[in-house]
């Protein structure tokens, strides 16, 4: 059986919804039956295809469940709770400096000298500061209770700590309440949201966990991804090239952008074009997995052998208004959702991360989102009518774009030259020289 714990949802109707506010039973209301002869189906924007797979892969936040993880294991993990300080961070008032404990009132506006006080080093509970004393302190060590400020010790007279047990002044500069003293609770208070749900698990996040004391972490469950590239063109690196043949670039790109992107994957091969061993190499692996992403076979050509593989299964075919990655299927397989991407390998890439990246981390906190930026062209560009378009760049240090390659979804070299996806949004034809355009950093 699947491991899932109830039905998977179905293909999404196109009908125009807000980014993000898909109801969890909007799917399965909008449900369509693939039909080799069905209705002609009108191009989804970007935006309402994103929202079609969130809705899709929604049933697994409740079905996939969650696991508790040592913090060290947690990393890259989504967070599945929200996480309320137990305490006070910092617990208590602790010096920023290492200096001296003083009451402010006990240095005049010219200085003062005062009598040294028994030290206070890091992780002691010392004894109250008296009127007339300061106290040697070390940075994150507790501050006497009556002492309101600390000096540094590079500001005293002399700037040392006297031996340990030695009767000694010292003369120090005034200073304000508060100097160099971390209160109690300024970074956060008990009780406070100190993480939300959905927050993608890193270095800092897990650090601020472990300062809270707490040892382990409520996660997501890593999801598992069958992936399959079709085409009896397709040749796995290493092999044979045969005239027309073409070595598999998909598999890897998309396998590597699924790990990278937290999920477990199961990499199936290349499927050949013949719809009935599609059929059946997938539906070898659906007890063990919780979605599926083909790629190749999703146009309206002769020999689409996902599209044929899916005839009487909940999967529908269509085009979103996106260049590349125009053509993407969407449904469930025997239950099991699935995505189907186009087969040139930047067009795969692309729909990976226009629709499925993102609807990983809004669900799931994993992975983290794209960082988003703005730059300047290099050149102009021109972006065809009704489609938003996602060109391949390099944002510079000085914060300009320089687009590698042009439009075609064959450029894989373009593609690895670049650090970003330049984003030109439908409705804007062309760009000139200079003109700002959001850029998603890969």
């Amino acid at each position: 059986m699947h491991r899932h714990t109830q039905p998977h949802a179905t293909a999404a109707t196109s009908s125009p919804v807000a980014h993000d506010s898909v109801a969890p039973d909007a799917v399965a209301q909008g449900a369509v039956a693939h039909d080799a002869g069905s209705r002609a189906h009108a191009h989804r924007s970007v935006a309402e295809h994103r929202d079609a797979v969130r809705a899709l892969l929604e049933p697994l936040c409740s079905a996939g469940g969650t696991e508790r993880l040592a913090l060290a294991e947690a990393l890259g993990r989504g967070l599945a709770e929200e996480i309320t300080a137990p305490l006070d961070l910092p617990p208590f008032a602790n010096s920023q400096m290492d200096g001296f404990a003083i009451r402010m009132e006990d240095v005049p506006d010219g200085g003062g000298e005062l009598r040294v006080a028994a030290p206070v080093p890091a992780g002691a509970r010392p004894a109250p500061l008296q009127p007339g004393t300061a106290a040697p302190i070390m940075t994150g060590a507790m501050v006497p209770s009556g002492a309101d400020a600390v000096v540094p010790i590079e500001r005293a007279v002399p700037a040392a700590f006297p031996a340990p047990g030695a009767e000694a002044t010292v003369r120090l500069p005034p200073a304000a309440a508060g100097t160099f003293i971390r209160e109690a609770g300024s970074d956060i208070r008990a009780g406070e949201a100190a993480l939300a749900a959905g927050t993608c698990l890193g270095p800092g996040q897990l650090g601020l966990i472990a300062a809270l004391g707490l040892p382990d972490v409520l996660v997501h469950r890593r999801l598992t991804v069958l992936l399959v590239t079709t085409g009896d063109e397709v040749v796995e690196p290493g092999g044979q090239l045969e005239p027309g043949k073409i070595f598999d670039a998909n598999g890897t790109l998309l396998e590597t952008s699924l790990r990278q992107a937290g999920l477990a994957v199961i990499r199936a091969g290349i499927s050949t074009d013949e719809p009935a061993a599609l059929c059946g190499l997938l539906r070898r692996h659906l007890p063990e997995v919780d979605f599926i992403v083909t790629t190749g076979g999703v146009s309206k050509g002769a020999y689409e052998v996902v599209r044929q593989a899916m005839d009487g299964q909940d999967v529908h075919f269509g085009h979103v208004a996106m260049q590349p990655g125009g053509p993407q299927g969407i449904g469930t397989f025997d239950g099991v959702p699935l995505l189907g991407f186009p087969g040139n390998p930047v067009s795969c890439l692309v729909s990976f991360e226009m629709f499925l990246r993102p609807v990983l981390s809004r669900l799931f906190g994993s992975p983290s989102p794209r960082t988003v930026v703005r730059g300047r062209l290099l050149e102009p560009l021109t972006s065809p009518a009704g489609k938003h378009q996602v060109r391949r760049g390099t944002l510079l240090p000085d914060g300009t774009v320089r687009l590698e390659g042009g439009e075609s979804s064959h450029l894989v070299g373009a593609l690895a030259r670049s650090n970003a996806l330049v984003q030109v949004p439908e409705g804007v034809s062309a760009l000139a020289q200079g003109a700002e355009v959001e850029v998603w950093m890969l």
